[in-house]
């Protein structure tokens, strides 16, 4: 089995890592779900028609990002076979539907070739009416699959984990009882992958949990009651230079377990909606949450080893186990990116800020994008650039550094809409949108298409 071939290279105090990608994507946000990766090749600009080596129609709807096993893209998607409410951009109130859809849903998985973005395979996992409504803008497949380079593991938040051979081959299924979100909005986190086990959070009205599944066979290893309700805050595994930890952001107490469940430290201040997944670099975590309309929107760092509640009081920017707190840089919908010494969010109407990765510094507070929009896909990065896809099909890229610099903006299909985080791998970037996959490329590889 080919593993993915990942190098971190750490720089002044082991806070800043590159991660050098080649053939494999295999989870939400890459390799270490960083948002990073330096590969040879990659475009930094593009549109609908340039530098697009394939593009590919899926049915359906869904926002669960694109994974790559070397020839291998897998996704998810959930079709209606009746009508589906289109979702509009932008933030606004009343898009809850508390009501399930009456129309027959089939869930689906996906496999297309990387090469040329034709059909390997798809399976169905499930057909019925939904168990539960949604909002608008979310889909019944928002949680991105991961793979460990045997499997591919494909979670449907209020359905169950599914379980693939790379080749389509069905391996084994968990399902669970649907449970009830806060106003309707429905599930998005994905789960984690590690040591062999399956991560999976479930915050929800009813019975919140975090559980471990054993990966070769569907077994739950262990599974544990969490004091929290609703959430969207994919778990992330912090390999740190002291232990392995489980983080689990929430609206209560963001919580770190070990891989055997057993809670090794917790802290509060975060909104009221928990979202973001955290980033690590070297021996700092960084934790956020920013719901617009609460007066909490922090960014943390984090420093490993801690243990018992470490909770800043309200007059505290840090302590012996928070190295810094930004009490309003946290982002709403997008995760935080590390990049070369410093953090960017990337806020939801369109603005960026940065901050010094060691200290929490503002390096420049919040700049808005030309181009405006609505952001709900995470920023990614390489070649010393960062890019911000809106929800209208437009990346702002932006040149990395202490000063705000947006280099050029580019647009995709005009009546498409964009809520999924990309996934880079062997020089080329995969954007989902809400009718079809991308798969971009520099002019020499797409004319040979």
């Amino acid at each position: 089995m080919k593993k993915s071939a990942s190098v971190a290279i750490m720089f002044v105090g082991n806070f800043i890592a590159v991660v050098l990608a080649d053939d494999n994507w295999p989870q939400w946000r890459g390799p270490d779900g960083s948002g990073v990766a330096e590969c040879e090749n990659l475009p930094d600009s593009w549109s609908a028609t340039e530098n697009v080596l394939w593009n590919r129609e899926v049915p359906g709807r869904g926002w669960s990002s694109p994974i790559v096993w070397q020839d291998k893209v897998f996704l998810t998607t959930v079709v209606n076979q009746g009508e589906s409410e289109a979702p509009k951009k932008g933030l606004y109130f009343g898009g809850e539907r508390l009501v399930p859809p009456q129309t027959i849903h089939q869930w689906k998985v996906i496999c297309l070739d990387l090469t040329t973005g034709e059909l390997r395979w798809q399976a169905q996992v499930h057909e019925g009416t939904p168990a539960t409504g949604m909002h608008i803008k979310n889909s019944y497949a928002s949680e991105t699959p991961v793979t460990d380079g045997e499997r591919v593991y494909c979670y449907f938040g209020n359905l169950g984990l599914f379980c693939f051979t790379l080749d389509g081959q069905p391996v084994w299924e968990r399902r669970w009882p649907a449970r009830a979100t806060r106003f309707g909005w429905g599930m998005a986190a994905s789960p984690a992958l590690a040591d062999g086990r399956l991560f999976v959070v479930n915050d929800n009205e009813e019975e919140s949990y975090l559980a471990a599944i054993d990966a070769p066979t569907g077994d739950i290893v262990w599974s544990v009651r969490r004091d929290e309700r609703s959430n969207w805050a994919t778990p992330f595994i912090w390999r740190n230079s002291l232990r392995t930890e489980i983080v689990t952001p929430g609206t209560g107490k963001v919580r770190a377990y070990d891989l055997n469940g057993k809670l090794l430290y917790e802290f509060g201040g975060m909104s009221v909606i928990a979202i973001p997944t955290p980033v690590s670099v070297g021996d700092l975590l960084y934790v956020s949450s920013g719901y617009l309309l609460d007066a909490r929107r922090p960014l943390f760092a984090i420093r490993p080893g801690a243990s018992g509640d470490i909770s800043l009081a309200d007059d505290q920017t840090a302590g012996k186990y928070v190295a810094w707190c930004q009490k309003q840089a946290g982002p709403y919908n997008p995760s935080p990116i590390v990049y070369r010494e410093h953090v960017y969010v990337l806020l939801d109407r369109g603005f960026l800020a940065c901050y010094d990765a060691a200290t929490g510094n503002e390096i420049y507070s919040k700049q808005r994008f030309p181009e405006g929009g609505a952001f709900t896909s995470s920023p990614w990065a390489y070649g010393g650039k960062l890019f911000c896809l809106s929800e209208d099909g437009v990346t702002t890229v932006v040149e990395a550094g202490s000063e705000f610099k947006v280099l050029h903006a580019n647009s995709l299909a005009e009546d498409d809409m964009c809520m999924s985080t990309p996934a880079i791998v062997g020089g080329k970037l995969l954007i989902r949108t809400a009718a079809r996959v991308y798969c971009i490329a520099e002019a020499a590889s797409a004319s040979d298409r």
